[in-house]
């Protein structure tokens, strides 16, 4: 049975302010239009929203090569970005007001959710910047403390996963229908595999760190991998479904952002007809020459994108010549267009595929990426409105079959590793945010073209309000990773 906390309703409380004004008016101050409590189904719509609209934008398909402009220079474009944001923390807040709560009148279900939405959150700030304030983090109104410590990166990966595992269990020993969720509708089982899902993603990203006996990563991911339950389909994927309303819909939908001068990436281009990939044809539009041409929707031939290390100009005037093609109005033109997936079944099964390469669990490699790889079409199947024949079986099969798709073919872990690699970013135009750029950096495929004198980014720099505002514990953190030099191009603990 769960505990009900005692609560005064805000009629009782006007009545008590009546009944008492005459004895202490001044020590009453109640806004019966500003609650200071409420229930945590009620934070827990808005803090999905937030968390599955955390990549919304154009900033990683940059990064990733896939999109470029032709009127400047984009600073993911041309890997020399600067600060990052701690705006995060702010969205923290939320699922903390909404753990408060939950305690408050014993809800465990909801402490499980809010543990892992912790986890999300924190797993891409510390990916983002290095160490970062974990252990002290949001204790501002509750302990006033509001210069947090920096926690080292492994500590903050091992409170990641414990808090992920603490989410799994509360949820298995409370598995109680939670009222407000609009991404399983309240069921817990459901929940429990995203959770799990997420900690195989969690501790592969990490594969590195296989030798330190702290993490146990190896034995860990085949405990969840062997016992856990897992995503079984793509209808399991944690997704945020769009609706046709105000407020809801698709956040790319009438976006001004895909001005005249945003292009298709050569990179992306390139990958996705080099393996005859019939997503070009739900990304892309033909080039303008394409299209007066009459080519068909899938000529892989008419489609081409711009080179992303040529000076600009040179890209703009490729445009205007009508031989650059555009991300596909249907980004911007249907309100619901697909939906924003945290984590789904392609991307679980082509994380174990690599467990099964490197040896981590028994098991098929081919059979598990091949999962991933039909989940991954079929996405696209149902979401990319009137291309649905393009994602038919038959001709997932063949795609299945060709010499530079079929992981049979690869013949070395290298080159099991890379083609796993390469379907993960295939898949993540729009969806994933920056996971495919950390998959880069921790396992070098796939490629990112960049020009000669260009460094590898591994992260950003620390906030400037950070600077500002918790200074010695920023410093603290820059000197004791970086010896006091807060740059882009320093590595931290997880790839090294």
């Amino acid at each position: 049975m769960k505990k009900l906390r005692n609560t005064i309703t805000i009629a009782s409380l006007l009545l008590l302010t009546t009944l008492s004004s005459c004895e202490k008016l001044t020590e009453v101050n109640i806004d019966p239009n500003n609650a200071s409590s409420t229930h945590p189904q009620a934070l827990l719509t808005n803090v999905e929203w937030n968390v599955f609209n955390t990549w919304r934008g154009t900033s990683p398909l940059y990064t990733l090569k896939m999109i470029l402009q032709t009127d400047g220079e984009n600073a993911n474009q041309i890997y020399n970005w600067q600060r990052g944001s701690f705006d995060q923390y702010n969205d923290l807040r939320n699922v903390t007001k909404m753990m408060e709560e939950a305690s408050a009148i014993d809800e465990p279900t909801y402490l499980a959710l809010g543990k892992f939405f912790r986890a999300y959150y924190f797993y891409n700030l510390t990916l983002t910047f290095g160490d970062i304030p974990y252990s002290e983090a949001l204790q501002g109104e509750s302990a006033g403390l509001y210069l947090p410590k920096y926690d080292e990166q492994k500590a903050v990966f091992v409170g990641i996963l414990d808090e992920l595992a603490e989410a799994d269990e509360l949820l298995q020993v409370n598995p109680d229908l939670i009222a407000g969720d609009i991404i399983y509708g309240g069921n817990a089982s459901s929940w429990r595999k995203l959770i799990n899902s997420f900690r195989l993603k969690v501790l592969m990203t990490l594969s590195s760190k296989t030798a330190d006996a702290d993490l146990n990563i190896v034995q860990q991911f085949a405990q969840i991998a062997n016992n856990g339950i897992l995503l079984e389909s793509d209808a399991d994927d944690g997704q945020l479904v769009y609706l046709d309303q105000q407020d809801n819909r698709y956040p790319e939908f009438n976006s001004s952002g895909y001005g005249s001068g945003m292009y298709m990436d050569s990179t992306f281009i390139r990958r996705l007809q080099d393996h005859q990939d019939p997503r070009l044809f739900a990304i892309a539009s033909q080039t303008r020459l394409g299209r007066e041409a009459g080519a068909a929707l899938d000529d892989f031939t008419a489609y081409e994108g711009g080179d992303p290390i040529v000076p600009y100009a040179l890209v703009n005037d490729k445009a205007i010549a009508g031989r650059l093609s555009k991300v596909h109005d249907r980004y911007t033109i249907d309100p619901t267009c697909e939906p924003m997936v945290l984590m789904g079944y392609a991307e679980q099964q082509f994380i174990l595929a690599e467990a099964v390469v490197r040896g981590w669990i028994p098991g098929d490699a081919v059979t598990q990426y091949n999962a991933g790889v039909r989940a991954a079409l079929n996405f696209y199947a149902k979401y990319a409105k009137n291309l649905g024949q393009y994602f038919s079986a038959e001709r997932v099969d063949a795609y299945l079959r060709l010499p530079n798709v079929n992981l049979a073919n690869a013949t070395t872990t290298e080159q099991r590793i890379e083609r796993i690699m390469m379907q993960k970013y295939l898949r993540s135009f729009h969806q994933g945010g920056y996971s495919a750029y950390f998959d880069h950096l921790r396992t070098g495929y796939p490629t990112m073209r960049k020009a000669a004198n260009v460094r590898t980014a591994y992260r950003w720099m620390y906030p400037q309000k950070e600077y500002n505002q918790n200074t010695a514990q920023v410093d603290a953190a820059i000197q004791r990773q970086f010896n006091g030099n807060d740059a882009i191009q320093q590595e931290t603990w997880w790839t090294k």
